[in-house]
Parts: C-alpha cells; structure tokens; sequence
C-alpha cells in the first residue's frame, strides 16, 4: 500500500509476491505497472484489496490508512504495519518484508550496503566543516526536515548540521522569521517547485546561505523517499552538501543534486 514497500519487494526481487499494487507504484515502477491499483496512502480502497483476496497488505501506519487497517483486520485480513520515519525503521522493513517473502538473505544484503553507503559518506565528511543547514520540503507554507527522521540522519551523515533539528517533529511546519534567525549557510530545496531555488531564496539577501552561494536544488524523487534506494540517496546528497559549502552559488554555478551525485560517489568510494 506505499511506494517503499513496493519498492523493497522489487529490489528483493520478489515481484511474484506481489497481487496489487499502490496507484503510485503503478505510474512510475514499470515493473509492476500491469497489475491491480489498490488506491495509494490517502486513498486506499477498500473493494479492490478484499477483491484481491491477499495473504498478507503491508501498509506504513499513518493517521490516513488507521481506519484502513482496523477495516481489514476486521474482516480477518493480515496486515503488517512497517514504519518508515527514522533510518532503523527503514532498515528493520527490508529485513522484516524480506522475511515475510523468503528473502531474508537478499535483505540483509540491501541492508548491508545501506549501512555501508551511510559510513562511507560519514567518513568522507568528517574531515570538513560542517555548516549549518536546512533542507526545505516547502515553500508555502514553509515545511523542513527537524529532528529524528530518516532525512535527519542523512543530514547527519553528509556532515550538515541541521538548524531544524530543535524541533521534535520530524518534518516541522515553520515561519520564515525563524528561518531568518536560525541563518542557515546552506539551504537544500527539495521543493520542485516551478521558481528555480536561487531566484526564490534570493528573496532573503541577508541569509548567508543566499549571500555566500549555498542555496542548492535538491531533486526531491532522489533524496527524500523512504525505501531501499537510501544508500544512493545519501552519496547523492553529499555531493549536493560539497557543492552548497563550497559557495559555487556564488560563483555562478547551479548546485544541484543530480549534478554532485557523481561527486559524491568518487569522493566516497574506497
């Protein structure tokens, strides 16, 4: 019923297992994009996974799917609630999917390589500064990455330290006036937006993540969907985090995170 869950299972190669499919799976995972939708997370349907007659619907538990869940349990259809806000919860869904599908090996591997992905990168940037940083998910009205996410620990990772992390809630809604006194040197927009991000941020000249070029575009598909892909996800952030500390913006340069991803992997692999 989500797209990481989708996404484990396929990485796990256990697409057999699969009966139906989240609507956005279907859109953009041509592997599975023949099967039955099942409705998505704030839309799930019901009809169509009783229909279905499955064995077992992995769902991530949220405040949209908890009626979902009771109305399936009720009807005596298994239902295995995987969490996916911090990185341990992430990799505990690999190990735990891969269980369920005869994978377990194949799961600790994609584990595996995560784990190392993360350490790789951690030390590549323990020996730099580490400014401090935002990463923005949006705009209007503003929402960041705070404290205790799977995001937040990338963050960590790539040696960014995060002015948000004050904040309990891991994705805080906040004013731009704490932006503005929180003075992030390195602001990461993981928006897609349709205004490029040096034209909106440039709005605020007296951050210095604006002044002194550290304003970076951030492709929001490649660094802030929870899944097995997270180990690529990291590298490519930290070739983003190198470009945004090292002020390219101000030297006209467009940071962005496709464009370091490459970076990112040279300068971290062994």
């Amino acid at each position: 019923m989500n797209p990481s869950l989708t996404q484990i299972l396929l990485v796990l190669d256990a697409r057999e297992t699969l009966v139906g499919v989240d609507e956005y799976s279907a859109q953009v995972e041509p592997g599975v994009a023949s099967l039955p939708r099942v409705g998505g997370l704030f839309n799930p349907s019901l009809e169509a996974v009783v229909a279905l007659e499955p064995d077992l619907v992995a769902l991530v538990p949220s405040v949209q799917q908890r009626d979902f869940h009771a109305r399936l349990t009720a009807l005596g259809i298994e239902v295995l609630s995987l969490p996916n806000i911090t990185l341990a919860e992430l990799l505990a869904s690999v190990n735990i999917l891969g269980e369920r599908v005869g994978r377990a090996v194949s799961a600790r591997t994609v584990v595996a390589d995560i784990q190392r992905s993360f350490e790789e990168v951690r030390s590549a940037s323990a020996v730099r500064r580490r400014p401090r940083g935002v990463m923005v998910l949006q705009r209007e009205p503003l929402f960041v990455v705070g404290r205790g996410s799977f995001i937040d620990e990338m963050l960590s990772a790539t040696g960014v330290e995060n002015v948000a992390a004050e904040f309990d809630d891991p994705y805080p809604r906040v004013g731009i006036e704490w932006l503005v006194a929180a003075a992030p040197e390195l602001i990461l927009d993981a928006t897609d937006a349709a205004e490029p991000p040096a034209s909106y941020w440039s709005r605020w000249a007296s951050l210095p993540a604006v002044r002194d070029g550290g304003v970076v575009e951030v492709s929001r598909a490649d660094v802030t969907l929870p899944g097995p892909h997270i180990g690529r996800a990291v590298r490519i952030l930290a070739g983003a985090v190198q470009c945004g500390a090292s002020g390219a913006g101000a030297q006209g340069a467009v940071c962005t995170s496709a464009a370091s991803g490459a970076a990112a992997t040279s300068d971290v692999d062994p």
